[in-house]
């Protein structure tokens, strides 16, 4: 018999701890470096703005967006989206995170194939993470609806491979803006130490998220054969 709350939750137990701690560890790197102003005093859009030019980018819009940490690309619209933060911000957090962004609109231009991959899965997995797991459980609650048990399992196996194909991505946007950063001299040496910190801060979070992800499809696997 299924319940949601069983032994195997124990499963979720590490990913559950490494996504608190990952969400301490941004907020943690993010609020201290962005107290820490950059030597070239260039802000976050300014610094975006460059970075695009110099890769041949021209049909890429930096928008100012509110929030906190709401910084993102938007590839179908070809916006790069900084919070005011990040936009008009000199600071180490804020350079670095500008050029993350940046980094990938970089790989949008050059077909970087993890985030077409990406591209390509989000609709699949946007409809998985949503209602996966709703059908899985019914599934497992109703007899006669089992066949929702591995259509849950299907769906939901979209949305890990949505979260899996997202660490290169988010790796190689990080692995981008950091060289860029230093053979661009946007920051001194000692400089991008604090800007890595705040990035393979924001990187953990996307490791956290992956390990739920499979974790919890773990999880759904072993209930389905325990049933």
């Amino acid at each position: 018999m299924f319940f949601p709350l069983d032994s195997t939750m124990l499963l979720l137990i590490p990913a559950f701890i490494l996504s608190i701690y990952a969400q301490f560890a941004v907020r943690s790197a993010y609020s201290k470096w962005s107290h820490v102003r950059s030597s070239v005093g260039m802000t976050g859009a300014q610094v975006a703005k460059n970075l695009l030019q110099k890769n041949g980018i021209s049909d890429v819009d930096i928008e100012e967006v509110a929030g906190t940490l709401s910084d993102h690309y938007d590839s179908r619209a070809k916006k790069l989206r900084l919070s005011s933060a990040t936009f008009n911000g000199s600071s180490l957090a804020s350079i670095a995170v500008a050029a993350h962004e940046a980094g990938h609109a970089i790989q949008h231009s050059t077909a970087y194939a993890p985030l077409s991959w990406r591209q390509a899965v989000f609709p699949i997995a946007s409809f998985g993470s949503n209602w996966g797991l709703w059908l899985f459980f019914i599934g497992m609650v109703f007899s006669r609806f089992s066949f929702l048990t591995d259509l849950g399992i299907v769906l939901f196996a979209g949305a890990v491979l949505f979260h899996v194909v997202t660490l290169p991505v988010e790796f190689n946007a990080s692995s981008r803006a950091l060289l860029a950063l230093n053979n661009g001299g946007y920051l001194r040496n000692e400089e991008i130490k604090g800007a890595k910190k705040v990035l393979d801060a924001a990187a953990l979070t996307y490791v956290a998220a992956a390990a739920m992800a499979i974790l919890t499809l773990v999880r759904l696997l072993l209930l389905r054969r325990d049933d």
